[in-house]
């Protein structure tokens, strides 16, 4: 068994895949997971248009051709008529997870009233004797850092937990390598009898 979590980010955005800006997700989610992780990692990035069809071609590919245990998606996840990644997403899954939306939403309206017209999901995707985790994230860095961290106050203590405190319990339960993360960054929760001794 692979060891190591791969790890998929894809980056969804008509202008940024055009060139007209340069996308700040996929740099952004880097970031973060290489502060937030401990354990050994490689990661496989796309950046690629608002097109459900192209969205659900990655994901499956992502899964099913590089064994990613877990893919984080940006953008594209809004009311608006181009907005097609959570439709894209419970198109190639089969368990729906509607924690990660409704944590993700709760977060993110500690800031914006608008967080009620995102639309974001996790869902896994079973593939062969494998699965992955899929979760579309919210478009913009900052709220990107806040839905995956939590919130916290002046102090750091953890006010609300982020939604990464889940995800490596969920990779456990899917089938996936053991994740540690950096409890500064995002405390890892496990129940007792899922712990593992720390590796150094």
């Amino acid at each position: 068994m692979n060891t190591e979590l791969v790890v998929g980010l894809v980056s969804i955005s008509d202008r940024a895949a055009g060139g007209v800006y340069d996308d700040k997700g996929i740099p952004a989610l880097e970031g973060w997971l290489s502060r937030a992780l401990r354990s050994r990692w490689c990661v496989e990035t796309r950046l690629i248009a608002d097109e459900q069809a192209l969205i659900e071609e990655t994901l499956i590919s992502l899964t099913d051709e590089f064994g990613c245990h877990l893919i984080l998606t940006t953008g594209g996840t809004g009311p608006a008529v181009r907005d097609v990644t959570p439709e894209a997403t419970l198109a190639v899954t089969q368990t729906v997870l509607p924690g990660f939306g409704e944590q993700m939403r709760q977060i993110s309206l500690n800031f914006v009233p608008t967080a009620i017209l995102s639309r974001q999901v996790g869902a896994i995707r079973r593939h062969g004797k494998s699965a992955t985790l899929i979760v579309n994230l919210p478009g913009q860095p900052k709220a990107i850092t806040e839905t995956l961290e939590g919130l916290k106050s002046a102090d750091g203590k953890q006010v609300a937990p982020g939604i990464f405190s889940a995800i490596p319990y969920c990779i456990d339960l899917i089938g996936g390598p053991y994740i540690e993360t950096n409890p500064e960054v995002v405390l890892a929760f496990r129940p007792k009898s899922a712990l593992r001794p720390v590796v150094s």
